[in-house]
């Protein structure tokens, strides 16, 4: 720190070599839940605490007005970039946050050996099913206990906290795009979508659909990633990403306010 007197001769302090640590960041369709502001604003924050907001509006039914979910989390993942930030922190507008989760993200970047942390939700659905996977096209994985940290090789975005690295290495490796509104992107995050015809099978069509976050995550599985970002007992790992159970936070319908899972 430097200090120095400033116009009403008072002593100023002068902050020098000022961290980004962290961009804190929601891809919103632009209505939010009463719920959600008082759990997404009313966190405890931590001491000494460097961060960056970063919201991004996404397209809703009926409105062509917005991104898409895979512009935003790469408008998201350019900011983290643009800013140098040692960490992304994803919250998703529908994901109900427990009030000390910035404090326990903060732990995790603290000790810096875990790339990529979730807390725990459900589907917005009944039976309300947890959205952890070892695997593909096999379900939720349930093998696990409330409270415990779970390795898994897939996640969801929304309650997420990346260590910036990734989504720079992952930069790097992915095309270029423009969006609808002219600005030059890469594809870190997309949501497969590919249709191809076999002609072994008389013309039968093969369709790959999934969601972003699994896409991507693979994609760090298959490039490497988190052994060439320096995280290599993660990558050693059959299971190689972290849900901290404990941060057990709530999926809201938006319209209904009905929260899951319902106990």
């Amino acid at each position: 720190m430097t200090k120095k007197e400033n116009d009403y001769g008072v002593i100023a302090f002068n902050a020098i070599n000022w961290r980004n640590r962290v961009l804190i960041s929601t891809c919103t369709e632009g209505l939010v839940r009463f719920e959600w502001a008082h759990s997404r604003f009313g966190q405890v924050i931590p001491v000494n605490w460097s961060a960056q907001g970063f919201d991004i509006p996404i397209a809703r039914e009926g409105n062509v007005i917005g991104y898409s979910i895979d512009d935003a989390y790469n408008l998201i993942t350019a900011k983290a970039i643009e800013l140098n930030v040692d960490w992304v922190v994803l919250i998703e507008d529908d994901v109900l946050i427990p009030p000390d989760l910035l404090v326990r993200f903060g732990q995790y970047m603290d000790k810096g050996d875990e790339p990529v942390v979730s807390g725990l939700y459900y589907t917005k659905s009944e039976p309300s099913q947890p959205l952890l996977f070892r695997g593909r096209g096999n379900g939720p994985f349930l093998d696990w206990t409330r409270g415990r940290r779970v390795t898994v090789d897939g996640l969801p975005m929304g309650c997420l906290l990346i260590h910036a690295s990734i989504l720079q290495a992952m930069h790097e490796l992915s095309k270029d795009y423009t969006t609808f509104d002219g600005i030059r992107l890469r594809r870190v995050f997309e949501t497969p979508r590919r249709v191809s015809f076999d002609p072994k099978t008389f013309g039968g069509v093969n369709r790959q659909e999934g969601t972003q976050d699994l896409y991507f995550f693979d994609r760090v599985i298959e490039y490497g990633l988190l052994k060439k970002c320096g995280f290599k007992k993660a990558a050693r790992r059959r299971w190689p990403f972290l849900c901290d159970t404990s941060i057990f936070c709530r999926h809201i319908d938006r319209q209904t306010g009905r929260q899951y899972p319902a106990e």
